[in-house]
This record gives structure tokens, C-alpha cells and sequence, in this order.
């Protein structure tokens, strides 16, 4: 699950806060070293922006490390470099390694990849919920 995603859920609710509380009850979730970088780096940052407020970062955090706490970390071996956003190809590395079939993001750059090497559905929050 991609750090988009995450955000929107545990600090605005809806569609992706529903898909995070399905990937809980229906799935197995894999992180990377890199992908937890991520999932710290960016609530600082929108804070340090003043996207959030202090409720909202409270709850991302809670919920970032409650997902987390279930997830299996995953070394990926193997680079990857399929998506037009280089950042977002680690993601797709986690997802290799873990043999994943599912990546839930919002992100255009990953949802607009048409080919992958490997098997994997890379699906919008409301198209994981419909599955």
C-alpha cells in the first residue's frame, strides 16, 4: 500500500480508510526498509507544511504504525525501473520480493503502468474495495 493511500486514510477517512481496514482483515502486508522511510518522512513533512493538524498527525501516526506492526518486512534484491516517477519503483520492488499480487496506490505514475514483468494487479483504493 502505497504512502498516499495511507495518508488519506488514517487523516481523512473514506474510500482509502475502508481499503486500509480490508487490507487488515483480507491480506497480508509487506514493507521495505525504503517504504518505511517513507511512511516516517512524509507526516513530517505535511506537518512542517501545516497540511495537518496536530489531531490529524496524531491519527496518521497511530495508524501508519498500527499498520506497520502487522506487516512482514521484505528485502527487495532486485532494482526495479518500470515507473515514470523513479521514487515510486521501490514500491514495486516490495512488491516483487514479497510476491505480492496486489498494490493498492492512488498514484498516477504507478496506475498508469500498463506492463510489469511480473504478476501483479495495481489497483485504486475503490477498485480493491470492488474486488
Amino acid at each position: 500500500m502505497d504512502t498516499g493511500v495511507l495518508i488519506s486514510a488514517f487523516a481523512f477517512d473514506g474510500i482509502p480508510e475502508k481499503a486500509v481496514r480490508k487490507a487488515f482483515a483480507d491480506t497480508d502486508i509487506y514493507v521495505s526498509p525504503a517504504i518505511l522511510m517513507e511512511y516516517r518522512h512524509v507526516p513530517l513533512v505535511l506537518e512542517a507544511d501545516e497540511k495537518l493538524t496536530s489531531f490529524q498527525l496524531k491519527a496518521m501516526i497511530s495508524g501508519i504504525a498500527a499498520f506497520v506492526s502487522v506487516a512482514t518486512m521484505v528485502y527487495p534484491l532486485r532494482q526495479i525501473r518500470i515507473c515514470r516517477d523513479v521514487k515510486d519503483n521501490m514500491l514495486l520492488e516490495c512488491c516483487l520480493e514479497a510476491r505480492a499480487n496486489i498494490l493498492i496506490t492512488g498514484d498516477k505514475d504507478l496506475l498508469s503502468i500498463n506492463k510489469l514483468p511480473f504478476d501483479l494487479k495495481i489497483l485504486t483504493p475503490k477498485e480493491f474495495l470492488e474486488e
